[in-house]
């Protein structure tokens, strides 16, 4: 679980989610002028949407807000973005989809701990699909049942353990069945005060017209999902070039793999550092799960030979230089600066292992 919960901190920051920048700030700026509407939507792929529900609830609650060149987000240090990222925060409660078992009494509250493990290995990005695989259920029609709409109502009745808000997070509310999505009207329409309910979908199809008027839709941008092709043809090359260089470090080579990164422009940057960041992950969950590990990154002898380097030892270490390139590509910092700093920092961890 404490490597899994490492992963996911990665992703509880607006600036971790690649090609949101702009709904980023919008959401931020309701925050920062009072006006949070206490009921709203996140439409899009879900590898963004659930990142950024829980990014936007640890930006509410965090006590040491940023603003940096224009661009705010959480601390990710404070006391309540620790709980958020790490899915303890006491006020933060999570509805999804649950297979049934048999009874009749089934609701989430049967699977909080399978749904919290699930979110922290995905990374909050995974699919339903995805979730029936975790849970071990062939079943294909998960749903949000009455029970579930009655702990909804019941837990934002209370009064929050740390004073500040009520947030509920509905993942895919489209698998609410007719009688749990009337039953939740009311909420939708006269939540208690502080109170924040973020649905997140990939879809609104299927979502009854009462509750799509009681909610604000904020629309995400569209990415591409995974490793595509184009990804892949554009950025492999370039990672397996440095990446080889890293362990050599001769530095009028490295300085040569170097140009050839900062020479991308911003967005590829973003999505190249989001790739390598994708290529570390799959390296260390298939070793760690004993799995073998299907790179495609087009050299057979870099797929076969660079899983064995990600280990638990250094996932972190590399997980957090990338994040921090990330983070200066995103501040517009000097690009040949990041990815040399980028480069010693990697050539470290991976000697770590």
């Amino acid at each position: 679980m404490c490597i899994f919960a490492s992963l996911i901190r990665k992703v509880m920051q607006f600036k971790d989610i690649v090609g949101q920048q702009d709904i980023a700030d919008r959401l931020a700026a309701a925050i920062d002028s009072g006006r949070v509407s206490h009921a709203q939507m996140l439409l899009g792929d879900l590898s963004v949407g659930m990142p950024m529900a829980l990014a936007y609830m640890q930006y509410l609650c965090c006590t040491d807000r940023r603003h940096v060149d224009g661009h705010a987000d959480s601390c990710g240090q404070c006391p309540s973005c620790k709980k958020i990222s790490q899915l303890q925060h006491p006020d933060l409660h999570l509805v999804f989809p649950n297979p049934p078992n048999g009874s009749a009494s089934v609701s989430c509250a049967d699977y909080q701990v399978q749904y919290r493990d699930f979110l922290l290995e995905k990374r909050a990005a995974g699919s339903l699909e995805e979730w029936h695989a975790f849970v071990g259920t062939d079943v294909k029609t998960s749903l949000i049942r009455e029970r579930d709409a009655a702990h909804i109502v019941e837990v934002l009745s209370l009064k929050p353990y740390e004073g500040g808000w009520r947030m509920l997070v509905i993942w895919k509310p489209t698998t609410l069945n007719a009688a749990a999505a009337n039953e939740l009207l009311k909420t939708l329409e006269e939540p208690m005060p502080q109170t924040l309910i973020l649905m997140v979908d990939d879809t609104d199809e299927g979502l009854l017209p009462t509750i799509k008027s009681r909610v604000q839709t904020v629309k995400l941008l569209p990415v591409a999902a995974g490793r595509s092709a184009e990804d892949t043809s554009l950025f492999a090359p370039l990672i397996v070039g440095w990446l080889r260089m890293l362990f050599k470090l001769k530095m009028k080579e490295l300085a040569a793999q170097v140009d050839k990164l900062a020479a991308l422009n911003r967005q590829q940057q973003k999505q190249m550092l989001a790739y390598a960041s994708s290529l570390v992950r799959d390296c260390f969950l298939c070793s760690a799960a004993g799995l073998p590990c299907n790179l495609g990154s087009g050299d057979e002898k870099f797929d076969a030979q660079f899983p064995k380097m990600i280990t638990v030892n250094n996932i972190e270490s590399i997980e957090s230089a990338l994040d921090e390139a990330l983070f200066a590509i995103e501040r517009n910092a000097n690009a040949k600066i990041a990815f040399m700093e980028l480069s010693f920092r990697m050539s470290k961890a991976l000697k770590k292992r």
